[in-house]
Order: C-alpha cells, then sequence, then structure tokens
C-alpha cells in the first residue's frame, strides 16, 4: 500500500490529467522464465496455475487490505466500502462541476461498463473532493448527464468526514488560488479486488479497455 500512497501523494491535479502511473512500475508481477526444459510438464503446470495478468498500468505488489471507510452517497444511504466484497471496485475521487479530468475520468468508467455488458460484478465508488460545492442536487445532475445513475455511488459529505478518507487513500486536495470554484486534486481510480485489497492503480486518463479487462480479474482474486 506504501508504494501506491506515494504516488498518490506525489500527483496533484490543477486542470490537468494526472497521469497518475507515468514514470512508475509499482512492482508488476515477475513473469520470469522457468528453469525446466521445454516441453517439462512442471513448465506447463506452473503457467497454468499463474493468475492472468491486469492491464493496470500500476500494480501493488503484494496487494494490501482496502482500507475501510463509511459515508452518506447523494440519497443520503450509507454507504461503506467493504459492503462489496465479491464484486471488483472501482475508486475514484472527483467533484461534479470539474471542468475536465472528472468528466474524463467517469466517461470512460462508463464506456468500460458498455464493453463489460450486463452482468458485469463490479461497483463503483466516486468519493467528492468539494464538500461544498457537491450536493445531492448537484451530484444528481452530474450521474444523469453522464449516465451513470444507479451505476456509480456517489459519496458526498462535510469537509470532517471526507478529509479522512482522502487521507487514507493518499488523496490530496487543495482550491485553485486562480478560481475559487476549481478543486486541485489526485486523480487516478483505485481498482479493489473481490476479497477487498488495493490491487491495482489507473492513471485519469485510462483507456477503458483495460478496465473491461481487468472487472473480471478483480472480483475473482
Amino acid at each position: 500500500m506504501r508504494v501506491l500512497e506515494r504516488v498518490a501523494r506525489a500527483v496533484v491535479q490543477r486542470g490537468l490529467i494526472a497521469v497518475a502511473a507515468a514514470g512508475l512500475l509499482a512492482g508488476v508481477s515477475a513473469c520470469g522464465s522457468s528453469s525446466a526444459g521445454k516441453g517439462s510438464g512442471s513448465a506447463t503446470a506452473a503457467a497454468t496455475a499463474r493468475p492472468a495478468k491486469l492491464d493496470a498500468p500500476s500494480l501493488a505488489t503484494p496487494p494490501q487490505p482496502a482500507r475501510d471507510f463509511t459515508l452518506r452517497d447523494s440519497l443520503g444511504k450509507r454507504v461503506q466500502l467493504s459492503d462489496f466484497r465479491g464484486k471488483a471496485v472501482l475508486l475514484t475521487f472527483i467533484y461534479d462541476h470539474c471542468p475536465d479530468v472528472c468528466p474524463l475520468i467517469v466517461a470512460n468508467l462508463h464506456t468500460a461498463l458498455s464493453r463489460l455488458g450486463a452482468g458485469h460484478n463490479v461497483q463503483i465508488l466516486a468519493v467528492s473532493v468539494d464538500p461544498s460545492g457537491d450536493t445531492p442536487k448537484t451530484v444528481k445532475a452530474f450521474l444523469k448527464a453522464h449516465e451513470m445513475t444507479g451505476r456509480m455511488e456517489y459519496l458526498i459529505g462535510t469537509r470532517r468526514t471526507l478529509a479522512p478518507v482522502w487521507k487514507a487513500w493518499g488523496v490530496q486536495v487543495q482550491a485553485s488560488p486562480e478560481d475559487r470554484e476549481q478543486v486541485g486534486h489526485s486523480a487516478f481510480v483505485y481498482g479493489i479486488s473481490g476479497s477487498g485489497k488495493t490491487t491495482a492503480l489507473y492513471p485519469a486518463n485510462f483507456k477503458p479497455a483495460w478496465i473491461a479487462h481487468d472487472v473480471p480479474l478483480l472480483a475473482a482474486r
């Protein structure tokens, strides 16, 4: 988890796409070549047993237990991260009036869900980074505009309730001095496995195909 935290804290965007994984290879699982001879049964068995590789550019090795939290969604419903065990969880941090990066993240998540089709075993969680600007009314409009109503839990709250979650997940948040309505924040998506472990990190401009490929694998881990 420390590797991902170091990356998260180092990546703060101010209206620009923050590529969280740029220049980082956070311990991608070694493929390695078998020392057994060609055609060896043990080599074949090892290859068969090796878990399928995720497409995420950055991986936690080994995956660490995801830091749990409980917040309220835009409808006032209590949502706890650990409620979604057995599913892949995609966790991101956004605000609903962001002019560029946040809409990009959500649009790409929408495309990934479309590629997965019906029956995908995934839950998307978005945690607000703007306690005063993200309201039940604005979040409802945002979800509708991006066709994510019922497909993404958008969690809001006061700074007192949100700040501990930001800190636990290595997210830096600060208002832009040039424009008080804009919020500078770390921009990425965490991939959490079905067993509740932080496993992958996707940059803000991730490819939807990465998510579509990785969701079934994360859900099964």
